[in-house]
């Protein structure tokens, strides 16, 4: 089976979301799913659950961003999630994998976008990779197979609704 590269981008919600449904789907028919977070730092009811099917899930991130300036803490844990990518790619250790919230990750210069790009020629052609987070540098919307851009219509966060056990969170 050919492995495609999916973007999944933009202000909506929904793009973490996208990729844990494939995952969940992924491991109905047995397939290898390695979720690797960048920038997530806390413990998550989706994460629990995919693990407990037997998805593999590391995170290497210092947590949320906004509202404060990058540190060398955040760079130095992006720095490890791409060194966790390497083996996967070069052993072909899962039929898919996940880089959640790359996207920021790049966006915001945690990730050297010339590097992450050298690790994706590695990629064995029978995995699929799925990048997700808002800012998706072009170069990887322009190399992607599958590029979906999530817009914001109407959320209730906007009425001050805070995130939910079980729906958001």
């Amino acid at each position: 089976m050919l492995g495609y590269l999916q973007v999944y981008t933009g202000d909506g919600k929904g793009k973490s979301t996208a990729a844990f449904g494939l995952a969940l789907r992924a491991r109905g028919v047995n397939l290898r799913v390695h979720l690797i977070q960048f920038i997530k730092n806390k413990p998550s009811s989706e994460t629990a659950m995919l693990r407990k099917i037997g998805v593999k899930v590391s995170q290497f991130g210092s947590g949320v961003l906004f509202g404060r300036p990058v540190s060398q803490a955040d760079i130095a844990s992006s720095r490890r999630g791409l060194g966790e990518m390497r083996p996967q790619f070069v052993h072909a250790g899962s039929d898919i994998l996940i880089l959640d919230e790359i996207n920021v990750a790049l966006s915001c210069a945690l990730v050297d976008e010339n590097e992450f790009h050298g690790l994706l020629d590695l990629r064995p052609q029978s995995m699929e990779v799925i990048c997700t987070g808002r800012g998706a540098p072009q170069s990887l919307i322009q190399r992607a197979d599958l590029v979906t851009e999530m817009q914001v219509v109407k959320h209730y966060f906007q009425a001050g609704v805070p995130a939910r056990m079980g729906i958001e969170k």
